[in-house]
């Protein structure tokens, strides 16, 4: 008999050259994960697999990987890279694609899709990216297989492509990026002195409902509290939200590193996280890393997550944010404890190693 060699498997890392946000988080902690599993011979069904991770030659250099081989292929950085170069370098593998699109007509694909926003909420979307997307998804049901980051994304994605919820395999999201990290000493004081101060993660998106916590604060008498908003925000779209003139307890930090993140994670005395919608949401999990309380929405991914740990309030309803904020202000050291206590326990659920672990026996199963 003839022995017939296995499959190499590709990564496709069009990540590598894209602004990094959730997806480009996943993928990048997942590809670090997996390249520590096959390192240490921990990946079922791998051995005599080479695992490469093809990216467009504009792509980050990822960070040192020992097992898995990184390759630069081809030009350009568009959906045109996924169908031609990265089609041809997959040729005959195995083929994981972490962020939602790849070669349309790979025979053995595994793609993750993070949510179902383009198709429950395409309203945030410009109407060329949408109708892409779409296409891709209804494509990838039938073409390849799924892999998604929640339970709520996996009856999502099933109702709408008209899949078996369970041929969708879940791979959540992780938290030890922030582990890895020092917190910088200092890094609140640099933001708001000495106040007492939340923190919210900000971007342009509606379903990211930062407005809300503005009207929250603006609840609250004066000097009572600090919000820091971090990531890409425009203080203009928070001026509208909010009635009257802009909040001087509402503070723009910007971008920052994972480092004063954890740090202002670390002093807040909670974060806030008040999405509309979303398939997962990793910053609940970091806070709970920083050791420090969350209050989360009630959209369905989020309560998947944070339900038992955070304090929860409707995603519309900023007087019940408000009351949050006041009760965090006002509890005990010891009521303190018991959310920060359930956030420990919580995160023994979430693992980009277990994660990395069910995607690879998922496209390595023969």
């Amino acid at each position: 008999d003839v022995e017939v060699a296995p499959r190499d498997l590709v990564i496709n890392g069009r990540f590598l050259a894209q602004p990094v946000s959730g997806v480009q988080r996943y993928a990048g902690e997942i590809v670090r994960a997996l390249d520590t599993l096959l390192a240490e011979a921990k990946v079922p069904n791998a051995a005599g697999i080479a695992v490469r991770l093809v990216a467009p030659p504009g792509a980050k250099q990822p960070d040192a990987l020992r097992a898995i081989r990184f390759e630069k292929a081809g030009g350009g950085n568009s959906h045109l890279w996924d169908q031609v170069t990265l089609a041809r370098a997959a040729r005959g593998a195995r083929l994981l694609s972490l962020g939602g699109s790849g070669p349309i007509l790979h025979s053995d694909h595994l793609v993750v899709i993070h949510d179902a926003s383009v198709y429950r909420h395409p309203e945030l979307f410009s109407r060329a990216y949408g109708t892409l997307h779409r296409t891709l998804g209804r494509v990838f049901a039938r073409t390849a297989r799924l892999a998604t980051v929640s339970h709520f994304s996996q009856r999502e994605l099933a109702a709408i492509l008209g899949l078996d919820p369970d041929t969708i395999t879940v791979a959540p999201n992780g938290w030890e990026h922030l582990a890895r990290t020092s917190p910088r000493e200092g890094a609140a004081a640099r933001v708001v002195g000495d106040a007492p101060f939340f923190v919210t993660v900000g971007n342009l998106t509606p379903n990211k409902n930062l407005a809300v916590v503005v009207r929250a604060f603006s609840l609250l008498p004066p000097g009572t509290a600090k919000l820091v908003v971090v990531g890409r925000a425009d203080a203009s779209i928070f001026g509208e939200a909010s009635a009257g003139p802009p909040n001087p307890d509402i503070v723009f930090a910007g971008r920052l590193d994972d480092e004063d993140l954890a740090g202002l994670l670390r002093e807040s005395r909670a974060l806030i996280f008040p999405s509309i919608y979303e398939g997962f949401g990793i910053p609940p999990l970091e806070a709970m890393q920083a050791e420090t309380r969350v209050l989360a929405s009630t959209a369905d991914a989020v309560v998947e997550v944070c339900e038992g740990v955070a304090d929860l309030f409707d995603p519309h309803d900023a007087k019940r944010l408000a009351l949050h904020i006041r009760n965090v202000l006002d509890e005990s050291p010891g009521e303190r404890e018991v959310g920060i206590a359930a956030g420990r326990e919580r995160l023994a659920r979430y693992s980009w190693e277990r994660s990395a672990r069910i995607l690879a026996e998922a496209i390595l199963r023969t």
